[in-house]
């Protein structure tokens, strides 16, 4: 494997990409969440990329306009279709080898995949902890299913049950706690949508892949249809699948997409 940095071009921006080299006619383009960079958190998306190229597989990251080393004006995920189309671009350019193509996204990335996904031409995504906030910021609230879930793991704790009868929890916080867990469903914003049509007319096989105790991910399980088929999860709280057994399970998912 050989890691090769290149530019293209966006509408008038020059745009910066970084390619790990792979013989096979299968790759990965991975699209970054957030302002990131092609890089990622914790040079995640750098790692799993040097990790599937290892496998043979060519992977193509880039900066979105605004974003990193490339040029132009950052209009965030929902503007990014553009971007994306010409990453494609560049990355058959640079591989031309490719014969199929496996789109990666996370966070914001993910969802600019499942709203664009049925236009571009990819031929399967791969979907982490997709944002389903129409705006910048996740609410401070945890959502109520979360809320659920840690009460029914204090009442199956026997310790909690004594902190309890003792007097030593916050009742305040208690209730509070009890209000949240109460609360129905969140009303779907219109991009969830677009989101669920996006990927119900994408005409590949889809996977969407999420950190189980990931505040995102809940968010995300909170507003999604029920038994999604697709979905994956695994008991971990790393939106970016930091942790040791998250990041072998995530790259394990993406080699199985690439095959």
């Amino acid at each position: 494997m050989t890691r090769l940095h290149t530019t293209f071009s966006c509408e008038g921006a020059t745009l910066a990409g970084t390619l790990d080299t792979g013989p096979l006619a299968t790759g990965l383009l991975m699209v970054s969440g957030g302002n990131e960079i092609r890089s990622g958190s914790w040079s995640g998306q750098a790692q799993l990329a040097a990790r599937v190229a290892s496998a043979g597989f060519p992977v193509f990251r880039y900066d979105r306009r605004g974003v990193g080393d490339s040029e132009g004006t950052n209009g965030d995920f929902r503007r990014s279709e553009p971007d994306i189309r010409a990453a494609l671009a560049a990355f058959r350019v640079a591989a031309p080898q490719l014969e199929r193509v496996v789109a990666f996204g996370s966070c914001d990335a993910a969802t600019a995949l499942m709203m664009f996904g049925p236009s571009l031409p990819v031929d399967d995504l791969v979907l982490a902890n997709p944002w389903t906030i129409d705006g910048e910021k996740a609410p401070d609230a945890m959502p109520a299913s979360a809320i659920r879930s840690r009460y029914l793991r204090k009442l199956a704790n026997p310790r909690e049950i004594w902190r309890l009868l003792t007097g030593r929890v916050d009742m305040g916080q208690l209730a509070r706690g009890l209000k949240g867990a109460a609360a129905g469903a969140p009303v779907a914003s219109p991009m969830v949508g677009r989101m669920i049509a996006g990927t119900d007319a994408f005409a590949g096989p889809v996977s969407i892949l999420l950190a189980a105790n990931d505040r995102t991910a809940q968010m995300f399980e909170e507003v999604w249809p029920a038994r999604d088929p697709r979905v994956e999860r695994i008991q971990s709280a790393s939106h970016s699948f930091s942790d040791d057994e998250a990041r072998s399970w995530l790259l394990d998912r993406v080699l199985r997409a690439l095959r």
